[in-house]
């Protein structure tokens, strides 16, 4: 009996790119602007968790209210102030090759973030995803996102793969969790400033410092093509 074919589903921010402090200054800068004050590593530690119940934490910590419209601005101030910032983000080491590594073995991959397209389209571009080729799934196509398991069962379902085959690879405690609960394998990767241990506890099986360390020891975790 033939094997199942191994699969990779990619978070994005931190993990293919370079722009998780983008993010947290983008948020903070919101923040700031309904003046809401809060440290900046409570901000980091909620990066990877959808916009919405991202607010919603923020705001419970800080016991302000919390109403649709304060949420709405919130979000629109976060995605202009980050934006601002695009021209700072660059691909994580070893992101591209490692991608094309798996395309040329013939590995099906895909690419599930909790990004709205808005934010995550000139980041895709600039890692030289092709839309019309890449599985790509954003917060907008699902209906909850990290640390629900909801982008990584939609990214499977288009690539036609089993979740218990695929493998999520993520930079936060978030993205292992909804692995987890997708019922798929986790790796983790350093480059979004999480530690080893966080990212073990979550559920990640194997941790990497980024990309290239990934790809240099991808015969570890790589399926058969």
């Amino acid at each position: 009996m033939q094997s199942p074919q191994g699969s990779f589903l990619f978070d994005l921010d931190g993990t293919l790119v370079d722009s998780v402090y983008q993010h947290v200054l983008a948020w903070d800068e919101a923040l700031k602007a309904e003046g809401i004050e809060l440290s900046i590593w409570r901000i980091h530690r909620k990066i990877g968790m959808s916009g919405g119940l991202f607010t919603h934490m923020l705001l419970r910590e800080t016991e302000l209210e919390i109403s649709p419209e304060r949420i709405e601005r919130l979000q629109k101030r976060h995605a202009e102030a980050y934006r601002s910032r695009a021209d700072a983000i660059r691909p994580l080491p070893g992101a591209r090759q490692l991608l094309a590594y798996l395309t040329e073995a013939g590995v099906p991959w895909a690419i599930a973030t909790s990004g709205r397209m808005e934010t995550a389209a000139p980041v895709l571009e600039m890692l030289g995803v092709d839309l019309k080729r890449v599985v790509v799934v954003t917060r907008d196509q699902v209906k909850y996102a990290k640390p629900d398991p909801d982008l990584f069962l939609t990214a499977a379902a288009r690539l036609g793969v089993e979740t218990l085959t695929a493998t999520v690879v993520g930079d936060s405690v978030w993205d292992m969790l909804a692995s987890r609960r997708a019922r798929c394998l986790g790796i983790g990767l350093l480059s979004g400033g999480y530690g080893q241990e966080e990212l073990e506890r979550a559920g990640a099986y194997r941790v990497y410092e980024d990309p290239a360390d990934m790809l240099k020891r991808i015969d570890e975790v790589a399926g058969r093509a």
